[in-house]
């Protein structure tokens, strides 16, 4: 596993990011782990975190010269990673989304540096039913930007449906055609656990669960 993919899940763990349990997902599965990018709720975690992005997208390859965060959790993302590849020494712009168009002031759904003739990499914190991914291309092309890619924390790997092999981010990569780059997967998270013997014990419900959920990148 590579370092930034350690780094993150440790921070994840160590910020009560990344917990281990029963949870009850919005697809109605029952999940042995959760992940809340909410809780990276400190100056430190949250430039830790940016770092791990970074790191992530420059092991990509994948080349934009603006960053995009989809409302909410996107905006503090998209603005801490701007943040890190200023300390790198590559200083970009930035916008983001409202959920609702404001109807005074400069008005409209946008917000920060236009979007027009960039190369506009989308930021966020996972991809579930890909809506606010979607909401965001539809936006980004409406500004006159060309979509990049998209960056995530944490790709859960799994089937959208149970009639489908595809994962959330698959699904996106295909339908729009962009890279979709995570700092870590499942498959990485099984890694992680099996290393650290205080996690051992999670190991056999995760692979209990990528048996059952998994897309088919995780087989």
């Amino acid at each position: 596993m590579t370092d930034y993919r350690s780094r993150f899940l440790q921070l994840a763990l160590q910020a009560d990011a990344l917990r281990f349990g029963e949870f009850t997902l919005k697809s109605g599965r029952v999940s042995p782990y959760f992940f809340n990018a909410g809780r990276f709720d400190s100056g430190a975690a949250i430039a830790t975190l940016a770092g791990c992005y970074a790191d992530a997208l420059e092991a990509s390859g994948v080349e934009f010269d603006l960053l995009f965060g989809p409302a909410y959790k996107g905006i503090p993302l998209a603005t801490a990673l701007a943040c890190e590849f200023a300390r790198r020494g590559r200083d970009l712009p930035v916008a983001f989304n409202r959920k609702e168009a404001k109807a005074h002031g400069e008005g409209g759904l946008l917000i920060g540096a236009p979007l027009a003739g960039r190369r506009v990499l989308i930021v966020d914190d996972v991809i579930t039913a890909g809506t606010a991914i979607r909401e965001a291309l539809g936006q980004i092309a409406d500004g006159g930007g060309t979509v990049a890619g998209v960056v995530i924390a944490l790709d859960r790997q799994e089937r959208v449906s149970e009639d489908s092999g595809e994962s959330a981010a698959q699904r996106v990569a295909r339908e729009q055609d962009v890279p979709v780059v995570a700092i870590a997967g499942l498959s990485d998270l099984l890694a992680f656990v099996g290393q650290n013997a205080t996690l051992a014990a999670e190991r056999e419900r995760l692979l209990a669960y990528r048996a059952r959920h998994g897309s088919e990148r995780t087989h």
